[in-house]
Parts: structure tokens; C-alpha cells; sequence
């Protein structure tokens, strides 16, 4: 799939929503507000303003740049000239027309780093994900409908497609996004896979760093940069590294492979003066079962030297050793690497062997991107909560 930021959002939004209204169309006869949703204790009136509201509020997020709770407002569809009876069914659909603009143009125009609140997993999303989240209640809903409505609905894989590398990147990938989409939400079933009861979508984790900004990177994102793309990421000249896009492309595997845990994975360290990216940092896989993980970083070579590399690394690790599943940090460095072994220094991380046997990708380096070189030697560093 093609990675065009805010403009590919958006547009995501605008053909899901007219797909949707297309299926719909056909059954505005139909009596939905006697008839329940497939899978819901919602009429399938109610079901269809949900879809609406839900537009709406995501579009008033990120709009408003909401930081802390939801705006405070919430949408009453009226009769078609105003009056107090409810509009009816071809009304409603209008209403997800007008809704469904409203949050395209929230995220075409909102600014590539904006963000507002949203409780999962962590209390807030971007434009990507606001747009994800629209589409997902049209797609979702939509299915809802047209079952109980006995109306047929296929909508584009790429809509699916979208949701799942925007907002479940926990979720192992098929050959069929829609079906995944629908077994991931307790829809449907996958050969092979056990029913989902419960579920909730994932937006990228994103954490303050001194002058920067670590802005976890989603599969979507990951994607482009492993085909040579920028990751919906303004650069600074020189950048990405090579470092950058070989973790990007672990991280792909990862999902792939349906073992990636996001909020251990791969973050671009962005300015936030200017929103340029400088360079990325993150984990080689989730901690092991001692809670030990292991971390590494590069940044773009005009980025080094302004001690980026240690405000991020040190977000990062405090962010990790706050959490109950990591016990210790470690990162690998070659012995004549002097700045990284530095970087190292800085953020608390003490020197305990060299050769610690093979690293699982890319190490510690922040003046010479992720790779160690030719040489087999390593240096190990830890860091411990103890001695932070």
C-alpha cells in the first residue's frame, strides 16, 4: 500500500464512507429503526447515527487539538427542514456523507505532527489515526447494517488494509484484510485462529524527549520506509539512515510474523522545533522472559553531536524501566565506536563484558546508524533500575 500521510488519510476516509452509503442506499425502504444490528442491542437507526457521531467527535479531536477528554458535544439528527422528528433513513445517510467530509478535512489539514486525546491505548492519536479509527467504524458498522439489512457489502481490502497497519499492529496479517478485520473484532473467524471476544484498536505510543520526540512507528509507516519511502517523516538532509530502515524492516517482520508487541518496537526521533526527524531508536523485540530487552538507536550524521541521541535514549529507558515486564536494559557497541559508547555513558548504562555473543539486528550506534560494522567484537552496556 501506498504512505502519503494526511492526503492518503483522509482519502481513505472519503472512499470507505462512499462505499458504505452505496450499500446502504438500497435499503433506506427498510425499517431500521425496528430492525437491530447484527451483533449489536442497537437499532439499525441508532447503529447508523453511531457511525455519524463517531465521524464527527473524531473530526472535532483532532480539529480542536483536544488534549485531555473528549469536546464536549455530541450530534442530534433533526427532520430534513429542521423540525424536532427524526430524519429518516436516506436523511441519515446524508448526515455520514456530511460527517465523513468533516473528519477527511480534519485530516487533510491537520499539521503532519498533530495530536489529540484518545484513551487507547495511550491517550492519544494522530491523523492517521483518527482517519483509522473513522474507517473502522464505517467498515464495521456498515457490515452490521447491511447483515441485518440483508443488503451486500464488500468494501475496498486497501480500507482494511489501512486500519489494520494503522491501529492493529498487534494483529498477524492475512492474505484477506477484510476477513482479518472482521475476526479481529469478533466479526468473523480465521482458519486457525481462536474467536476474539474482546478487543480494542492500538494508536502508536508517543513519548516527550527533552527537545525531541520518540513517535512510535506504525506497520504502515514501517512499510514505506523499508521500500525506501520516508515513513509520512520530513527529514533532515541525509536522513534516513540505513540503521533506521533495517529496523523499520525487523519491525515489518515482526508483524508479519504476528509477534510484534508496538510499544516495543522502532520510534523516529523527531525535533520538535521544527518537526524534522533525525534519526530512530528502539527495541530489537519485547523484553525475554528475565525482563531483559535489548535497545539500539542511530541518527543522521548532520543530527549528531548535539547530544540528541542521549535525550532519547534516556526518555526510552525510563519510560521501559517503569514498566513491570522490563528488569534491564543492554545495548552493543564496537570497541572504537567512542561517541556511542558515550551516549551510552550518559544515559546511565555501565560497561559489564565485551563479546556478549551475536546481537538480533541492529546495535547501539549513534554515529554509525545500527550495524556493527566488520568487526565481530562487541561491547556490552546494561542499565538497571538501580542504577539510574
Amino acid at each position: 500500500m501506498s504512505f502519503q500521510g494526511g492526503e492518503h488519510a483522509a482519502g481513505q476516509v472519503t472512499e470507505s464512507v462512499a462505499e458504505a452509503v452505496a450499500a446502504l442506499r438500497p435499503g433506506t425502504t427498510k425499517d431500521w429503526a425496528g430492525t437491530t444490528a447484527r451483533g449489536l442491542t442497537w437499532s439499525c437507526r441508532a447503529t447508523a447515527e453511531h457511525i455519524a457521531s463517531d465521524l464527527i467527535a473524531y473530526a472535532g479531536q483532532l480539529a480542536g487539538r483536544a488534549q485531555d477528554a473528549y469536546v464536549p458535544f455530541q450530534i442530534t439528527i433533526d427532520g430534513t427542514e429542521g423540525g424536532l422528528d427524526p430524519a429518516d433513513n436516506a436523511g441519515t445517510l446524508q448526515v455520514i456523507e456530511t460527517t465523513g467530509a468533516l473528519l477527511a478535512a480534519a485530516v487533510r489539514t491537520a499539521p503532519r505532527a498533530a495530536r489529540a486525546f484518545h484513551p487507547y491505548p495511550f491517550r492519544g492519536a494522530g491523523r492517521e489515526g483518527f482517519a483509522a479509527m473513522g474507517v473502522a467504524e464505517v467498515l464495521l458498522h456498515t457490515h452490521d447494517l447491511t447483515e441485518a439489512l440483508g443488503l451486500a457489502y464488500e468494501p475496498s481490502p486497501a480500507h482494511a488494509e489501512f486500519v489494520l497497519r494503522t491501529i492493529f499492529p498487534h494483529i498477524q496479517p492475512d492474505a484477506d484484510p477484510w476477513r482479518t478485520l472482521l475476526w479481529a473484532t469478533g466479526r468473523g473467524e480465521l482458519p486457525g485462529r481462536a474467536p476474539v471476544t474482546e478487543w480494542r484498536w492500538n494508536n502508536n505510543l508517543v513519548l516527550p524527549a527533552g527537545r525531541l520526540v520518540l513517535e512510535g512507528l506504525t506497520p504502515a509507516a514501517a512499510t514505506d520506509l523499508t521500500a525506501g519511502g520516508d515513513g509520512g517523516f520530513r527529514w533532515i538532509e541525509g536522513g534516513p539512515m540505513d540503521g533506521t530502515r533495517v529496523a523499520a524492516g525487523l519491525l515489518l517482520k515482526a508483524y508479519i510474523e504476528g509477534v510484534l508487541r508496538p510499544q516495543f518496537g522502532v520510534f523516529v526521533l523527531v525535533r520538535a522545533e521544527d518537526d524534522l526527524a533525525v534519526g530512530g531508536i528502539g527495541f530489537h523485540s519485547a523484553p525475554d522472559e528475565d525482563g531483559r530487552v535489548e535497545i539500539g538507536y542511530d541518527l543522521v550524521e548532520s543530527a549528531r553531536g548535539q547530544g540528541y541521541a542521549t535525550e532519547a535514549l534516556r526518555a526510552l529507558a525510563d519510560w521501559a524501566l517503569a514498566r513491570d515486564d522490563v528488569r534491564s536494559l543492554f545495548a552493543t557497541v564496537e570497541p572504537d565506536n567512542a561517541p556511542s559508547q558515550a551516549v551510552l555513558t550518559r544515559a546511565g548504562f555501565q560497561r559489564v563484558s565485551t563479546d556478549p555473543g551475536p546481537s538480533h539486528g541492529q546495535g547501539a550506534g549513534a554515529d554509525d546508524g545500527h550495524g556493527h560494522g566488520d568487526t565481530d567484537e562487541l561491547y556490552a552496556y546494561e542499565l538497571l533500575p538501580t542504577t539510574r
